[in-house]
């Protein structure tokens, strides 16, 4: 009898140690945060009322940054798959970029290292990553719709998955705002020839927090806004019209501004009502500078779009980081942030291991509110090879806060000339810049050697890789 009384002592023991464990990593589990990473199509930081921008109406996304963080140096690469490919993996371009609207398969992303620590992963928006466009590899269309999976998510909606012959818009991937061509989780989407794409991936984005309000989840949402063409949103008057919904003219660019605008705060409103305000994480940023077409007004004058260029107007974005939990007041951060930051910062976040062989610098601290070490450099590898694309603009570059140095020599003082109109000779350099321009330009010799298979002349005789 005393025997069985022990063995049953000893059994209620082990069901408490383990209840106590499970009731333990639960816990664990929920300290890790949400984290919603929002990113804005072809929008440079100047868009925003926060940092300066008067054109556009920018209420919601303006009061996030008073709460949170408002960085006032995020460095993005001057396109949109390149930003992708870098945000995602934490890798420079120099490393892993094959092609124009492909991420290599070889890679891990972000998604990968969040799910692998029990988060729920989630991509909604604009794709651009299956390389059907440049034909890299023939993959089965299984294949494809099975990507986002491949790269860590659990569940996707998106725009320019896969190429569609002879789609309405007259573009392989159809609409991507008016009767959009949508896939989600494996299938394409139909009877959405009166909707609003944004509104669809959106809709589904604010359905998956409050399916997995119980559990940590990453949302990723690289936005279909702003990019072009510049058409009607469901808030402009031409929307009532049918025939009008894909009119393109550039005075809907504010329209789309102010769209995205609402929808960052649609998903902020459903954090809210799950009543995960506090256990979640909210980034806003852009994937690059402003279309070129475009000007935008601002308190110190007008600022022309950038995209697809290497100077601010394409590189400099708009970036706020909301954590109400750990960030009780709002503040400017007013040193450098780049694009390949965010993998490692995001697996610190989740407590999972930093992966290796990446080039991205945690800023854990500085998104849990504490005092952040400072990157001393930022440096972008920036070829998109994109058939047709204008080659003056492709390059590398090192830089700090006040100085830039291109891989062809070229120095500026982009505190003093944002626009690099003027770069420095070397006889007028002070000793202090001498010295920089050596710094600089030993880390440019670090990075790869330009590895693709067949540069352009230009590339090849210009910028001497």
């Amino acid at each position: 009898m005393r025997r069985f009384k022990s063995l049953l002592i000893g059994l209620c023991i082990q069901l408490n140690t383990c209840l106590l464990f499970a009731q333990n990593n639960e816990n664990s589990l929920q300290k890790q945060p949400n984290i919603i990473l929002i990113m804005a199509d072809d929008m440079g930081y100047e868009c925003l009322g926060a940092n300066g921008g008067v054109s556009y109406e920018t209420p919601n996304l303006d009061r996030l940054s008073e709460k949170g963080i408002k960085f006032n140096y995020a460095i993005s690469q001057p396109l949109c798959t390149p930003s992708r490919v870098k945000i995602m993996t934490g890798r420079y371009n120099s490393h892993n970029y094959k092609a124009f609207a492909y991420l290599d398969v070889q890679e891990r992303t972000f998604g990968n290292v969040l799910k692998d620590v029990g988060y729920e992963t989630c991509v909604v928006g604009k794709w651009q990553l299956n390389g059907t466009r440049s034909k890299i590899e023939s993959s089965e269309e299984a294949e494809l719709l099975n990507r986002p999976h491949h790269f860590g998510f659990d569940e996707y909606c998106l725009w320019e998955f896969i190429s569609i012959k002879g789609a309405k818009t007259g573009t392989e991937y159809g609409s991507r705002f008016a009767d959009p061509l949508l896939y989600q989780n494996g299938k394409q989407l139909k009877g959405l020839e009166d909707t609003y794409g944004p509104d669809v991936v959106s809709d589904y984005a604010v359905d998956f927090i409050k399916r997995k309000k119980d559990k940590p989840f990453f949302l990723y949402y690289p936005m279909m806004l702003v990019h072009s063409p510049f058409v009607p949103t469901p808030d402009s008057k031409e929307w009532s019209n049918k025939s009008l919904r894909l009119k393109k003219d550039n005075r809907f660019f504010k329209d789309m501004v102010e769209y995205t605008d609402k929808i960052v705060q649609k998903l902020i409103d459903a954090v809210e009502e799950q009543g995960l305000s506090d256990n979640t994480i909210i980034i806003f940023t852009g994937d690059n500078g402003t279309h070129i077409s475009l000007t935008t007004q601002t308190v110190n004058g007008p600022y022309p779009g950038g995209k697809g260029t290497m100077a601010d107007g394409g590189t400099h974005v708009p970036m706020i980081v909301s954590n109400p939990s750990k960030i009780k007041k709002g503040f400017e951060y007013n040193s450098l942030f780049e694009f390949s930051d965010f993998v490692p910062t995001f697996a610190e976040l989740a407590g999972a291991p930093i992966p290796e062989n990446i080039d991205g610098k945690s800023h854990y601290s500085l998104f849990t509110g504490q005092n952040q070490k400072e990157r001393n450099t930022v440096f972008v590898h920036y070829d998109p090879l994109k058939p047709g694309g204008k080659e003056r603009w492709y390059g590398r570059f090192v830089r700090n806060k006040p100085y830039k140095l291109y891989n062809d020599g070229r120095f500026y003082n982009v505190s003093q000339d944002p626009k690099e109109k003027e770069p420095i000779p070397e006889d007028k350099r002070t000793k202090k810049e001498k010295k920089l321009v050596k710094e600089f330009q030993s880390e440019l010799n670090k990075a790869p050697d330009f590895h693709f298979k067949q540069p352009s002349a230009y590339r090849r005789n210009k910028l001497k890789f």
